[in-house]
């Protein structure tokens, strides 16, 4: 299993767009990708504007078509606008 973070850093203003389009997409994820495990979508109040995913995967090649789905093309498309920063960090193993 494989753990993926992104750190979005976004646009001022942008959180409400935002919010609701990674929602789904996280929600997607989960319901159609078999290789998809966790997807959580983290936002605090304190920090607006950063928006923290964690994302559990059971393999790089379950990652790899997580990235290759229509879902997450469009989703990636819809917010492009919207990201002034973003941080995808993998961790190939995970330890439980």
């Amino acid at each position: 299993m494989i753990a993926v973070t992104v750190t979005f850093e976004l646009h001022q203003g942008q959180e409400a767009a935002f919010l609701p389009l990674v929602q789904a997409n996280a929600r997607t994820s989960l319901e159609d990708e078999p290789g998809c495990r966790q997807f959580d979508v983290c936002h605090d109040a304190a920090r607006p504007g950063e928006v923290f995913l964690y994302e559990l995967y059971d393999s790089r090649a379950a990652f790899d078509d997580h990235l290759a789905t229509a879902h997450f093309k469009a989703f990636d498309a819809q917010v492009a606008d919207m990201v002034a920063d973003k941080t995808v960090r993998i961790f190939g193993e995970v330890v439980q």
